[in-house]
């Protein structure tokens, strides 16, 4: 599959995972933070953003989805690089560090800890965004123009979507729209949770105080979980945190990944 990434910077290599129905611009913020320090690699998940759909009949499953990024990686001449990853792409870097494919892992407000109830919320919202981004753009922007209604548009996934440019929010609701590997996504996702130990594998986790997508109750999950990865509390930050203070998320991020190319041992 020829899948979309942009590559930016010098260092060991970091490869950005976005979450359901976004797009690698959605690390935007963080970009040139990280690219001081890193070799970048910001990637669309296959079926979203600027990336096609799997092939035909291949299901949305954790495994496809890291075979995808395993070739990419092949033809890009790079072995066990850091990764991070939000929300779906935080549970696709943690089943990466899982399996040690990776040096090091940075998630932030991972899937794949959330009870039947929490995930059904969580699809509840996630597909009434999709319905509201279908909205007229002119329609969009003038509701955006509003401080109270942006927030209620974006806030349950943004922590502070007035700190936001219209156009990378306008650009994250197409992305959204148009996302072919919504849907299957969401379905294949239902019984899916993180079951592994990442046992050899440096992990972070971070999750923002003002996430209303996946909640508190699920961080404490995940680090009961993983017992071993460091835990850091993004304040002010929502579920898609690299905007809400791109600092404090850059900072995590390069912490998360500073541990030599091939080293295994334990967080």
């Amino acid at each position: 599959m020829d899948i979309d990434f942009e590559r930016r910077g010098e260092g060991p290599p970091l490869v950005l995972l976005h979450g359901i129905g976004h797009r690698r611009q959605g690390w935007e913020p963080v970009m040139d933070r990280l690219a001081a320090e890193r070799d970048v690699i910001a990637v669309d998940l296959p079926g979203f953003g600027a990336s096609p759909p799997l092939p035909a009949g291949t299901p949305y499953t954790v495994d496809a989805t890291i075979d995808v990024l395993l070739d990419l990686l092949a033809k890009l001449g790079i072995e066990r690089p850091h990764i991070a990853g939000n929300s779906l792409g935080g549970l696709f870097s943690l089943e990466a560090a899982d399996r040690g494919l990776v040096s090091s892992a940075t998630v932030l407000s991972p899937a794949g800890f959330y009870n039947a109830r929490e995930l059904a919320t969580a699809a509840w919202i996630l597909r009434a965004s999709r319905f509201a981004a279908g909205l007229p753009a002119h329609v969009m922007e003038r509701l955006a123009s509003n401080p109270r209604l942006r927030t209620a548009m974006f806030g349950l996934i943004y922590g502070r979507p007035d700190l936001l440019e219209w156009e990378a929010l306008a650009g994250d609701t197409r992305a959204m729209r148009s996302a072919a590997g919504f849907e299957p996504t969401l379905r294949a996702g239902r019984n899916v949770r993180f079951r592994g130990s990442c046992a050899d594998v440096p992990v972070t986790i971070a999750w923002g105080v003002k996430d209303r997508l996946l909640r508190a109750s699920q961080a404490v999950r995940a680090q009961r979980a993983l017992p071993n990865a460091r835990f850091v509390w993004l304040e002010g930050c929502g579920h898609v945190p690299m905007g809400d203070d791109p600092e404090l998320v850059a900072k995590v991020l390069l912490e998360g990944s500073d541990h030599p190319i091939g080293n295994k041992a334990a967080a």
